[in-house]
């Protein structure tokens, strides 16, 4: 069985991190999905939408903490070093693609989210989470510091002394917790995950995607941009927008009172 599951229908690709005995924790054919998988959604116009969850009870632990115990008994410090390395900037090459991707991903976050299991919820458009679902950086528990963008999102979506808690203490933090700093957007009934997550997925999936694209290119920039450089961007994207036939369905579905029906074109 795969360790990462791969649907698409209607629009919407739905990617499961299957691992569920290990709670989805990260292994090297799950990086190489992920990789994968977005890179190839990137050129695929089928694909207007795309969801993030875990198999089973749980969205994603993390690295696979007992494959480092292994480690420590077989590797010297320089090579332990250089595998961590490589193992990381794998992730990092994930999160590349997950922000560069034009189309909207939602993370759909049941049970834990620990570890890089946070800095894949966070590198997502879109959180979702249960109600009874929790969320914890828990690198300090293992004596090491967060990897996996968290130290870069987590500021930004919560603040400097949220973050820093979650990374000091370790700590699991409720979703309904987070929602309140910022980083969760809906929390739902545990039950009721699957149909909400659906529901929004299918929501996206009808909208103006080359829309969203520009949307979601234009937020990120600003995290970085000075006021004159957005606001071109702002202009560019905009006039990009009206050449699209979505932009025509559109102003014509607003003029005749209407259902806009977008293409994603």
């Amino acid at each position: 069985m795969s360790d990462l599951l791969i649907e698409t229908a209607d629009g919407i690709a739905t990617l499961t991190m299957n691992r569920p005995d290990a709670r989805n924790a990260l292994s090297s054919e799950m990086r190489a999905g992920l990789d994968e998988a977005f890179h190839r959604f990137e050129s695929d116009d089928d694909v207007r939408c795309v969801v993030l969850r875990g198999a089973g009870e749980h969205f994603m632990a993390g690295g696979d903490v007992k494959s480092f115990a292994g480690m420590l008994a077989e590797e010297e410090p320089q090579d332990m070093r250089d595998l961590f390395l490589h193992r990381i900037h794998d992730l990092h090459l994930i999160m590349f693609a997950m922000r560069r991707l034009p189309k909207p991903i939602i993370a759909s976050v049941r049970g834990a989210a620990a570890g890089a299991g946070v800095s894949l919820a966070a590198c997502c458009d879109l959180i979702i989470a249960a109600e009874d679902s929790f969320f914890t950086l828990a690198y300090s528990l293992i004596g090491t510091s967060p990897d996996g963008g968290s130290t870069f999102h987590l500021p930004r979506a919560i603040g400097a002394k949220k973050a820093m808690e979650m990374a000091l203490l370790g700590d699991r933090i409720a979703a309904a917790d987070l929602a309140r700093f910022g980083l969760v957007n809906f929390v739902v009934p545990t039950d009721d995950l699957a149909d909400e997550t659906d529901k929004l997925a299918q929501r996206l999936a009808a909208g103006p995607t080359r829309a969203y694209g520009q949307a979601k290119r234009l937020i990120y920039a600003s995290l970085e941009n000075q006021m004159e450089r957005q606001l071109q961007m702002e202009a560019e994207a905009f006039a990009d927008c009206a050449t699209t036939d979505d932009f025509r369905e559109g102003v014509t579905a607003f003029v005749e009172k209407r259902r806009a029906v977008f293409r994603g074109r």
